[in-house]
């Protein structure tokens, strides 16, 4: 598949060069349900053409399929959550298994927004939630290493789970735990939207989308395609298929997308 390169270069008269930003995004999510989304506002900005196709479906793993794992959910003293996928599942297997989690819960999350997230199922306030600073496993690994001690650790992810580093971290340090798969991801046909559209940047949340890309466009060529990735799972399974990140999130002066987004663009004037 051919890409626009991420600049075009023209020489006027006196052979300077002029750059001309990049226009065409694509965000391997789902459209936001708000015309009040920042993604908006960056369209604005730098007068942007931003498409959003997810890359990935979520397919839930019933209550009667979850007990096959053989897992007792009230064991665990603590719920380890790298997504907000991953909580919303985790208090859907709950509510489906009629099963009432302790108030005494520990909750360890990798960035802020997903901790934040919990305030939809509890009382944020009365529950003990930690998160790390920066969104990276290291930060997270930080604040487990704090509370780890006489703790059992429920980490809540998809079936097809990409090993991201956290289990072998888990394992060497002697950490309690086991894996509780509540949901399972499948790669949407979106053969189409990549064949016929030529972006200028493709910006990636999930290994599960990267892994998408291919499966979808099994040829594809990178050329001059600007790759953003979100995460630090992502960015290394963007790296295992081959490609070149520019843009990468979170870092502390980007802990969003759309916050290295603005930067990447500012610094492209």
């Amino acid at each position: 598949m051919q890409s626009n390169l991420d600049f075009m270069v023209k020489k006027n008269a006196k052979s300077k060069a002029v750059t001309v930003p990049v226009k065409k995004i694509l965000i391997a999510q789902q459209r936001p349900g708000s015309e009040q989304s920042p993604y908006f506002d960056l369209s604005k900005k730098f007068g942007l053409e931003i498409d959003f196709h997810p890359f990935i479906s979520l397919v839930p793993i019933s209550g009667k399929e979850f007990r096959k794992q053989k897992i007792d959910i009230q064991k665990y003293s603590s719920i380890i959550f790298t997504s907000r996928n991953a909580i919303d599942h985790f208090f859907r297997t709950c509510d489906e298994l009629k099963i009432v989690v302790s108030q005494d819960a520990k909750y360890f999350c990798i960035t802020e927004p997903i901790a934040l997230y919990l305030q939809k199922f509890i009382n944020y306030r009365k529950r003990k939630v930690f998160y790390g600073t920066d969104g990276t496993n290291n930060s997270l690994f930080e604040v487990v290493n704090k509370h780890k001690s006489n703790e059992s650790f429920l980490y809540v992810c998809s079936e097809n789970q990409q090993d991201n580093g956290i289990c072998n971290w888990l394992k060497t340090n002697n950490c309690e735990f086991v894996l509780g798969f509540m949901y399972r991801t499948e790669s949407n046909n979106v053969k189409n939207v990549l064949t016929q559209n030529k972006y200028n940047v493709i910006c990636f949340f999930t290994p599960s989308g990267v892994k998408s890309l291919f499966d979808n466009v099994p040829e594809f060529k990178q050329n001059g395609t600007v790759i953003g990735a979100f995460g630090e799972n992502t960015i290394k399974a963007v790296e295992e298929a081959g490609l070149r990140i520019s843009i990468k999130a979170p870092l502390p002066k980007s802990p969003s997308m759309i916050t290295a987004l603005d930067i990447y663009f500012s610094n492209s004037k």
